[in-house]
């Protein structure tokens, strides 16, 4: 028995509320459960309980075992003199407050249906599974999956700005220069995503201001501070680049000794770092003002207009420094604009409309719905249970779901474990 599962039961009453008795066969009546504590002290705040007739207000704290108000010193803590209710799964010995006044008990057990009490079992059983619920999933109304996957995403949106509101205070509410960084961090992805996000933090992003009408420029400055220019390599455009490179690096007081190193290992070429750099210097020659941009768009064939940008020309036929390879260009392709989006746009949007006082979660719903659901294990496997992903809103829930949820087995907090436990999925 956890005493996570009393707190649900408890908060949400899931639990025969007819003739409730204390320990001491006292009446209880529950006018309200209280207010949910999820710091320390009494696990419920401003409960209203009428016990024999008599009408209290205070605290509620619950335990496995009412032993468990000694074990853990609760009777030297003054927080716990207003405590009206002892809810406990087991009693096995009398609860006084520090006066040495008794605290009246509810054995909660005796009130709990032996349904609820399967479900719950059968939920945490200690069979290998890769969720809890991964027997039960296929039955859960679709409408509560909506539902829930919807404010999983939202959930997992508010996480991302977190790290965004950090850069901000950073940058002294420099939102291109966040813009830059987060770009930059997901232009690298998985394996190159916190080398290219050190090197964005090695150039004030005046710099890159200074040099977007420069094509050239702008690359050099990448892959100079990428350290991606510090071979020997005989190649007319790699040499001008280094060229270039030590200019800027001199003209600005340029240093990359923090800069992470990028990796080409096990990266298909149009994801090598090379590519992905040319990209990126090509989206701020291309917009100017690329912040001001993203915040004004709403349609996602507008953002495919934005993002439609390729690597310079070098890159047609090369996808290392030196090297040739069959021809064609590199563009950004709209599955890795879709990254782009969910990674950093919408985020972005997402924080700028919040710290500007606007609400925008149903424009930004309307716009992760158009973009189509990703494709990972996570979602592959949720997938195999019940087909549930229609757009990256579904996928990105999902994803918050398994981190967050199933894998802290943190089934009392979620609407599908809450569904699974009243048999109402």
């Amino acid at each position: 028995m956890q005493e996570d599962f009393l707190h649900y039961i408890w908060q949400h009453k899931k639990f025969d509320l007819t003739n409730l008795k204390t320990t001491d066969n006292k009446s209880i009546s529950i006018v309200t459960v209280g207010a949910y504590n999820k710091n320390s002290g009494p696990d419920f705040f401003n409960a209203h309980l009428k016990i024999d007739e008599q009408l209290w207000a205070g605290m509620v704290e619950i335990h496995v075992k009412s032993s468990d108000w000694y074990v853990h010193n609760h009777e030297q803590d003054k927080n716990y003199d207003n405590v009206i209710l002892h809810v406990v799964w087991e009693h096995d010995t009398e609860v006084f407050r520090r006066d040495n006044s008794l605290i009246p008990t509810l054995e909660i057990r005796h009130y709990v249906s032996r349904t609820a009490l399967n479900n719950y079992e059968k939920l945490f059983s200690k069979s290998q599974k890769w969720i809890n619920c991964e027997n039960d999933f296929y039955q859960v109304d679709d409408f509560i999956l909506k539902n829930w996957l919807e404010r999983l995403y939202l959930e997992r949106l508010e996480r991302k700005t977190e790290s965004i509101n950090q850069l901000l205070a950073d940058s002294k509410n420099n939102w291109e220069a966040v813009l830059f960084k987060m770009m930059a961090k997901n232009f690298g992805l998985k394996v190159n995503g916190e080398a290219f996000y050190s090197m964005a933090h090695t150039i004030d992003f005046s710099i890159i201001r200074k040099l977007q009408s420069n094509q050239t420029a702008l690359e050099a400055l990448l892959f100079g501070q990428a350290g991606l220019l510090e071979d020997d390599i005989e190649d007319a455009y790699y040499l001008n680049l280094i060229k270039e490179f030590q200019f800027l690096k001199h003209k600005f007081k340029l240093s990359n000794q923090n800069t992470l190193p990028v990796q080409f290992f096990r990266l298909r070429p149009p994801n090598f770092p090379t590519i992905r750099i040319s990209q990126l210097a090509n989206l701020y020659y291309q917009s100017q003002n690329l912040f001001s941009q993203v915040i004004e768009c709403q349609n996602l064939n507008e953002f495919y207009d934005i993002f439609s940008v390729a690597a310079s020309p070098y890159w047609e036929s090369h996808y290392t420094f030196g090297k040739g390879s069959k021809s064609a260009k590199r563009p950004l392709t709209k599955s890795f604009i879709n990254l782009l989006l969910m990674n950093t746009i919408i985020p972005i949007k997402f924080s700028y409309a919040n710290q500007t006082g606007q609400t925008v979660n149903d424009e930004i719903i309307s716009l992760v719905t158009q973009i189509p659901s990703e494709t990972n294990s996570i979602v592959e496997k949720f997938e195999s249970l019940k087909p549930v992903t229609s757009s990256a809103l579904q996928s990105q829930g999902l994803i918050q779901l398994k981190n967050e949820y199933c894998t802290k087995n943190r089934c009392l907090h979620c609407a599908i474990g809450s569904a699974i436990l009243t048999g109402n999925h």
